[in-house]
């Protein structure tokens, strides 16, 4: 039997570069309407979405290099939990007081510690990867969330995620198809 290289070639994807120039161009096109279906998405609820998430997430990460990308560490902070102060604190040989004190600020409004600047200190500009990716916060690890919870009890996430994370953005363009 003969197999058409073309065919195969079509199934295999390799992770695209991410333009942010571009990505940031499509979320001003499209942001309003993207929430609007998440709000939407949420009031409905519909049958088996967590698990047509997972699937599309799948496809997602197939699709998206994050590496090419890193708008996340670029322009939004996680919350650091004490646990996270104590392991990176650690990893860095400080105590979690002096951890606090040289890289985070407490946020008053919504009671966590984030990041006292953005881009985040622990990114190189250059290679768009993390110093401190082995002991990162629970919140880097986790994200864009895609599955931390229900996907209907986190859409409030999500709305504001699509306008930084591409594979947020392409996840949601993927479920309107879907749901279509």
């Amino acid at each position: 039997m003969l197999i058409d290289k073309g065919f195969i070639s079509c199934l295999i994807l390799i992770p695209m570069q991410v333009n942010l120039r571009s990505f940031k161009q499509k979320v001003k096109l499209n942001a309003k309407q993207f929430r609007s279906f998440l709000t939407k998405t949420k009031n409905k609820n519909p049958k088996n979405l967590d698990h047509t998430v997972a699937n599309l997430s799948t496809e997602v990460w197939a699709e998206v290099d994050c590496l090419s990308c890193a708008n996340c560490c670029k322009s939004m902070s996680p919350t650091f939990t004490t646990k996270d102060i104590k392991r990176i604190a650690t990893y860095l040989e400080m105590k979690p007081a002096e951890f606090k004190s040289t890289w985070l600020e407490y946020d008053k409004k919504d009671k966590d510690w984030v990041n006292v600047s953005k881009p985040c200190q622990f990114l190189n500009l250059s290679s768009n990867m993390c110093s401190i990716y082995e002991v990162r916060p629970a919140d880097c690890a986790g994200f864009p969330h895609f599955t931390k919870k229900k996907f209907a009890e986190y859409i409030h996430v999500h709305k504001q995620n699509v306008e930084y994370c591409p594979a947020t953005y392409k996840l949601v363009e993927k479920m309107k198809l879907a749901m279509q």
